[in-house]
């Protein structure tokens, strides 16, 4: 079924598996997408069914069933998420569906993962925020920083973090420029390495973490940030990026139209023209030679945001880059993450290992 909202249906073509992906229930997404008539009412529909999953969340946790309300408010945090990713007809509502997923995820972690602890970290006039999770049972775990893309943030990152925790690796997700609740105050910049050294400087004297063995790893935008940040944050020991841009601008013409207006706002342009400047700026040329850190570049052919070459290119000028290329994979090949997941947590875990 095509949906009447060219837009509706741009969401769907493109961001389907990465949704299912992140856990949104498949049945969810159908039935949910299958309501949405008009572009405008994307964000209301995941909202009630967000409602209809703090409802069993509440439920289950006045019952004591602790591990079905974790559940249930991590379901409602994603569908929040999703709700307004892209999704930036009112600044009003896609700041409140932030908060509300924000709240949802703390919710969540109470009950699944009671241990997880907010960061935050000052940044210009702003405020960072991240996640760190720690496995279970280790006493000082390497740490790998995790980072979101364009309107990604820290809330979609459960799953995936788990896949680092069970490897015995900690996890902090985090928000940075124009990403989630820091967006409220701060806008997109190219040198993401700012943040990522404003983060690393809050968890800095602690000692339940191996800061000595830190790594970093992003998706779509995300693995332009990661490299990036690897090139002037020399804390950072290992390095994975999927799907990441070398010159966000060269895309610029191909990218979905809901991306290039997210971008447009979130980086603060006054006009597309102005956000295709902007999108330029975000250009690894000239920055991957200081990349002396392990690695890895993974990307899917079928990708029609991100065009796999461009991640290529990234690979080839880093010297030690790795590069995989799935040829059946889409953007961040989320189509495919029983693939791209256990690949990066095996070689994170793997390189981190080796640090002296």
């Amino acid at each position: 079924m095509t949906a009447a909202d060219p837009r509706v249906q741009a969401a769907i073509d493109h961001w389907a598996p990465r949704i299912i992906t992140a856990g949104v229930d498949y049945n969810d997404f159908v039935r949910t997408t299958g309501r949405v008539g008009r572009w405008e009412g994307w964000l209301d529909a995941w909202t009630e069914v967000a409602d209809e999953h703090l409802e069993l969340a509440e439920d289950a946790e006045s019952a004591g069933r602790t591990q079905s309300a974790g559940e249930a408010y991590l379901h409602a945090a994603i569908c929040l998420h999703f709700g307004k990713f892209v999704w930036i007809l009112d600044a009003a509502a896609h700041r409140a569906a932030t908060e509300r997923a924000i709240w949802a995820l703390a919710k969540a972690h109470s009950f699944l993962d009671p241990t997880a602890e907010r960061i935050e970290a000052a940044l210009g006039d702003g405020t960072l925020a991240a996640n760190l999770r720690r496995p279970s049972g280790a006493e000082r775990p390497p740490l790998v920083v995790l980072i979101p893309g364009l309107d990604s943030t820290k809330e979609e990152f459960f799953h995936w973090e788990n896949a680092f925790l069970v490897r015995g690796m900690a996890t902090l997700s985090m928000d940075g420029p124009g990403q989630g609740e820091a967006g409220f105050r701060l806008t997109i910049r190219h040198d993401y390495e700012v943040a990522v050294g404003a983060m690393l400087d809050a968890v800095a004297g602690r000692t339940d973490l191996d800061l000595d063995r830190v790594g970093a790893a992003g998706v779509s935008l995300g693995g332009y940030y990661a490299p990036r940040a690897a090139a002037f944050e020399p804390r950072i020991r290992a390095v994975a990026g999927i799907s990441g841009a070398y010159n966000f601008g060269e895309a610029w013409d191909q990218l979905p139209p809901l991306t290039r207006e997210a971008f447009t706002v979130k980086s603060g342009a006054a006009d597309a023209r102005d956000g295709r400047e902007k999108a330029g700026a975000l250009d690894l040329s000239g920055v991957l030679g200081r990349v002396t850190q392990p690695a890895l570049y993974i990307t899917g052919g079928l990708d029609r945001i991100i065009p796999w070459r461009q991640t290529e290119r990234a690979a080839r000028e880093t010297p030690n880059g790795t590069f995989v290329l799935y040829e059946e994979g889409t953007h961040v090949c989320s189509n495919i993450p029983y693939r791209y997941r256990p690949l990066v947590a095996d070689w994170m875990a793997e390189q981190l290992a080796s640090v002296r």
